[in-house]
């Protein structure tokens, strides 16, 4: 295991190295002028705009900015931002708790609930063909998914925060504060509920088909047959022995979709002013702060690869016959 885990982050190196390359380029090439759009409307005269590119290092040709770039990422400097005047490292830090807590709520509640969903699905298909519980849960599901999140958002804020007033729409804590304890507890949560089931709606119902597909491949397999013949429980049957063995795709869709859910903060973030990562990339993108906008795509590539190392080491946890080349 540890020598797979060691091939697996040396083969990390050289795609981070591409993706790092290639964000830079691509944000290198993108249409407009950061030091035009931090200056403003303020005629500023071309010697000081020729300063500041000097000061951000933006006068030197494209090739000697990337191969600065790649040095100061390699030490762990990831540059300084245009727009908020400070490091981007420490500005990356203090919207990072906000986006883990968002977006590992709606991953956390999109991965239950989908589980079970697809489990009650595929067990009411394989011992009464499809019926009103599997079409349901199917329709559901089909009808999740092809729903935008960013339109999914503004239809929560209209009706549960304009509408009928029960929830806040903006932000991830009262202006004047949290009161202390539980109460406080309990107002935050208020403030998660919308923006945490926006983002986690499209994964649920993709982890749903995915857990009653992989369910019903194995629901009529000999060893579910010879399981119910021994007179094992029905919760043994579809949990210890379905369910495991159905478990490899699950976790491949589930891991796969950590670096999405990161990135798809963005939207939902900007939606309901949550003062998280995906919030600072979208205020980011329309300033043009790019060393804001390669540190976060970089963030979030390396997420996707430590996200699929778990999920590789899960799979051989969970079955060993995985091949261990």
């Amino acid at each position: 295991m540890s020598s797979f885990i060691l091939r697996r982050l040396l083969h990390a190196i050289p795609l981070l190295l591409a993706v790092v390359v290639l964000n830079f380029l691509l944000i290198a090439f993108t249409p407009g002028d950061p030091i035009t759009l931090l200056v403003g409307d303020f005629p500023a005269p071309p010697e000081y705009l020729e300063q500041m590119r000097r000061e951000f290092g933006l006068d030197q040709p494209l090739w000697i900015q990337l191969l600065r770039y790649l040095g100061k990422v390699a030490q762990g400097d990831f540059g300084y931002s245009f727009a908020n005047q400070q490091p981007v490292a420490a500005l990356i830090l203090e919207r990072l708790g906000a986006t883990l807590e968002l977006t590992m709520t709606a991953l956390a509640f999109a991965s239950v609930l989908g589980i079970v969903f697809g489990v009650i699905a595929a067990r009411s298909a394989a011992r009464t063909g499809p019926g009103l519980v599997d079409s349901a849960i199917q329709g559901v599901s089909s009808a999740g998914y092809s729903i935008p999140d960013f339109w999914l958002g503004q239809l929560l804020i209209l009706v549960f925060a304009i509408w009928l007033g029960w929830l806040p729409s903006q932000g991830n804590n009262p202006v004047r504060g949290t009161a202390p304890g539980f109460e406080g507890f309990v107002q935050h949560l208020s403030y998660l509920v919308l923006p945490a089931f926006a983002l986690s709606l499209r994964y649920l119902t993709l982890i749903t088909r995915i857990t009653r597909a992989a369910m019903l491949e194995v629901m009529n397999a000999d060893f579910i047959l010879a399981s119910r013949s021994r007179g094992a429980s029905e919760w043994t049957v579809v949990v210890v022995h379905a369910l495991r063995n159905a478990a490899a795709p699950v976790l491949t869709v589930i891991g796969y979709n950590v670096g999405f859910v990161l990135a798809g903060s963005a939207l939902i973030e900007a939606v309901f002013a949550w003062p998280g990562i995906g919030r600072l990339l979208y205020e980011s993108i329309s300033k043009r702060d790019y060393p804001v906008m390669l540190a976060i795509l970089l963030m979030v590539s390396v997420t996707v690869v430590i996200a699929n190392l778990v999920t590789d080491i899960i799979h051989r946890l969970i079955d060993p016959r995985i091949e261990r080349a």
